[in-house]
């Protein structure tokens, strides 16, 4: 039975982020187990790999808050590379945000500058991302493609069992498969969930005006509607400047009736709920769909085993926090092992660091405490008081940003807590 320090269970963005960050920074051995096939999850950036940005054949669009993108870069992920994969353009930034009630006062006008950052973050394409991550080292071991049958949690260790029958022992196993599976349950943790009765539908459009690194977050009756810049190809057509990612959130009896319009149709609605800002929206790109809940674990460690990402928290996409919640999760494990290791305050009968004993988990979930709870609290709140028209909350919620506007030092608050650098984010 092959041993290894920490087994991440996971090969997607966050898994893959984990295992070069444990390997290259913390100096420890890595096994990577995938379920994808290496060809999807380590794919040579080709020309037609690289072309492929529709995020309904690879499904999402995310917008890398400016802590995410200042931690990618300190964990040497050459994002300047995303360059290449983009027509040899640098992927668009969101230089400033405008946040609106449609139909009401309250405006939010964001602009980076005006914090002495040079962005609030930056949109990519989840699978340009993936495989910039993925290709980028070769200092763990990467097991694909491999199901976990089993975790068996020992004194000293825990085994995990692998479909394909082989088996790694492991001091750390790190839960990274954005929650699909019953593993949290196998190792002891409990899982919650709040269905908020809506869907989010996600595409691309080209306007008539070009973004300019612009990003809107617009609160409508039928629930948020987000705008990233993304230059994506629609129909053959290539957005010049002028395209966007969009989230749109309904109701999910709206988003059926939604989905079922001709293109035409569907348009006009998009038009009507986020207005003329952009000009007229000229093209729009096929649609996905997907049900929106919170789901959480209620602990983060269980005996020698850490869950990360969504699948020790999954968000409401509203303000676009998960991801980069799940970033931060990453970060902080991997500095927190990091260092205790070079303090050696960790060691195992031999006189090795062991990553999971309780002591090593326990310091990682306390600094996860405060910016877990901060981000699920700000986010469940926004979907509460910006989903509902009860006339109460819509007065309420448009004097919050009318006041926001007004109020620098409020500002200068919500901006820390959405760029990553709030309350409890170290």
């Amino acid at each position: 039975m092959k041993s290894v320090d920490v087994a991440v269970v996971g090969g997607g963005i966050v898994g893959s982020v984990l295992a070069k960050g444990l390997a290259e920074r913390a100096g420890l051995s890595v096994a990577l187990i995938d379920a994808a096939p290496v060809s999807q999850s380590i794919a040579e950036v080709s020309k037609a790999n690289a072309l492929d940005f529709n995020p309904f054949t690879d499904t999402r669009v995310i917008a890398l808050a400016r802590r995410t993108v200042d931690e990618l870069k300190a964990l040497n992920v050459p994002l300047e590379k995303l360059a290449d994969i983009y027509h040899g353009e640098t992927p668009p930034s969101i230089d400033s945000i405008e946040v609106s009630d449609r139909g009401h006062l309250g405006l939010v006008n964001l602009a980076a500058e005006d914090y002495c950052i040079p962005s609030f973050g930056q949109v990519v394409s989840l699978s340009a991302l993936t495989r910039l991550v993925a290709s980028s080292s070769n200092d763990y071991e990467h097991i694909a493609p491999a199901t976990v049958q089993s975790v068996t949690q020992h004194q000293n260790y825990t085994e995990v069992a692998l479909d394909n029958g082989e088996t790694r022992r492991a001091k750390l196993v790190v839960l990274a498969d954005g929650g699909r599976s019953a593993l949290a349950q196998q190792v002891g943790l409990t899982r919650t969930a709040n269905d908020y009765e809506q869907t989010a539908i996600v595409f691309n459009v080209h306007t008539q005006q070009p973004h300019n690194n612009k990003a809107y977050e617009r609160f409508t009756e039928s629930g948020p509607l987000a705008f990233l810049p993304f230059d994506s190809d629609i129909d053959n057509q290539k957005s010049t400047g002028c395209g966007f990612s969009v989230v749109w959130t309904v109701k999910a009896d709206k988003a059926e009736a939604l989905l079922s319009m001709t293109n035409k149709a569907f348009v006009d609605a998009l038009q009507d709920a986020f207005g003329f800002r952009q000009g007229k929206i000229i093209r729009v790109s096929d649609k996905a769909s997907y049900p929106l809940s919170l789901k959480l674990v209620d602990e983060v460690t269980a005996h020698r085993t850490v869950v990360v990402g969504n699948a020790a928290q999954s968000l409401h996409p509203i303000a676009g926090q998960g991801f980069n919640l799940g970033l931060r999760d990453i970060y902080t494990l991997i500095s927190t092992l990091q260092s205790e290791r070079l303090n050696k305050s960790s060691v195992d009968k031999d006189g090795e660091f062991d990553p999971g004993q309780f002591n090593v988990l326990n310091t990682y979930a306390k600094k996860r405490k405060k910016d877990r709870a901060a981000t699920i609290t700000l986010t469940d709140t926004l979907v509460h008081t910006f989903s509902n028209q009860h006339f109460p909350l819509v007065v309420g919620r448009n004097v919050s940003l009318m006041a926001l506007s007004m109020v620098p030092f409020a500002k200068k608050q919500f901006v820390k807590q959405t760029t990553g650098y709030g309350l409890g984010a170290r």
